[in-house]
């Protein structure tokens, strides 16, 4: 620019033949622009080394192109994967994304939210935990999508967890278990819930019983913490809540030299990165995690412009078959010292106790 003058809206409509006012449409309600002419103003932008003033923006249009991703634990491998779908579909509309890491540890996490919201104009919530007057109050004071959890009334973004319980009870009842234990998560994670209500569907569609031990821990740590139980109270097939938790029973399993999946299948839910890291590989139900964090910023959007709706979206989800599950092998006395293998159903409850 002349005298190295910062270019202004009106360098930027010039160069690319619209009116000034279109140019900040398109920087500040990007849905409203059409998309080459969107990206029209977005060359234009570029070129020119244009940069849009976040503070005069929000004081002329009450807007901030900023979303909250409220998150209760960003070292997770799924969250992560959430992230980084929200951040790509935000990135791609022209938004700035502020990642907020609410622990799951009562007021701090009420004045994380608190503190996110205060700049943003909406906000996308991964928080399983989170109690639902923390979330209502949440959306009270923004616009907000929530991610694997549903509450009635707002809108959420979820994988279809009945179908993938579905899934893996299929698998297993295919390789001839008749009887599985579910590992628990946290107790008041919803989608915990959830996949025991799954369980028992899909129980009673195979025709295969299950028990619940349980809860803990979504970590590594806690599966194998679950590890020792299932010692005491034997098992030829378990469904973990989660990856980490699967892997956490192998590793321990491993450990005590009970061999997955010959004595023991092992199946997880969400497909992280590691679940085909360890030895074995898991059997698990892929979730679409980043394709869940596109959707809820898209959905977002349209919260902010008028479009959108309470409406929750289930995602459909796939089973990756790996190498932790295996038929079920019909001679205990041939097991281990450490198995698991059990031959009678005296050790499980029906279907309906989860």
């Amino acid at each position: 620019m002349a005298g190295n003058r910062a270019p202004t809206i009106y360098d930027v409509a010039r160069r690319a033949g619209v009116a000034a006012s279109t140019v900040s449409r398109a920087f500040s309600r990007p849905g409203r622009v059409a998309a080459g002419t969107a990206d029209r103003i977005r060359a234009a932008a570029t070129e020119l080394g244009y940069r849009t003033n976040p503070v005069a923006r929000a004081t002329a249009t009450g807007r901030t192109s900023m979303i909250a991703l409220i998150v209760t634990d960003v070292t997770d491998p799924a969250t992560a994967e959430l992230l980084r779908g929200a951040q790509e579909a935000a990135g791609a509309a022209g938004f700035t994304t502020v990642v907020s890491d609410a622990q799951d540890d009562g007021v701090p996490q009420r004045e994380a939210l608190e503190r996110a919201l205060s700049t943003v104009d909406g906000a996308v919530v991964a928080a399983p935990h989170a109690p639902d007057t923390a979330l209502r109050s949440l959306v009270a004071q923004r616009p907000a999508v929530l991610l694997d959890r549903m509450l009635d009334g707002l809108p959420s973004v979820v994988p279809d967890i009945a179908d993938g319980m579905r899934r893996l009870m299929a698998h297993l009842a295919e390789l001839g278990h008749e009887m599985v234990t579910y590992v628990a998560g946290p107790a008041d994670a919803w989608a915990d819930g959830m996949r025991r209500r799954g369980l028992r569907q899909a129980g009673c569609e195979y025709g295969v019983q299950s028990r619940r031990i349980g809860p803990f821990p979504a970590t590594i740590a806690g599966g194998m913490t679950a590890a020792g139980e299932l010692l005491r109270r034997p098992t030829t097939a378990v469904i973990a809540y989660d990856d980490l938790i699967a892997i956490g029973l192998i590793r321990a399993l491993t450990a005590r030299g009970i061999l997955v999946p010959q004595e023991v299948s092992v199946v997880g839910f969400g497909n992280v990165a590691a679940s085909a890291l360890i030895t074995p590989g898991l059997t698990t139900v892929a979730s679409p995690l980043r394709a869940m964090g596109a959707l809820g910023v898209h959905n977002l959007l349209g919260l902010l412009d008028g479009s959108g709706s309470a409406a929750t979206d289930a995602l459909p989800v796939r089973l990756v078959v790996r190498g932790s599950t295996a038929h079920r092998r019909r001679n205990p006395a041939s097991a281990g010292r450490g198995s698991l293998i059990v031959s009678g159903a005296g050790s499980y409850l029906p279907v309906a106790t989860l």
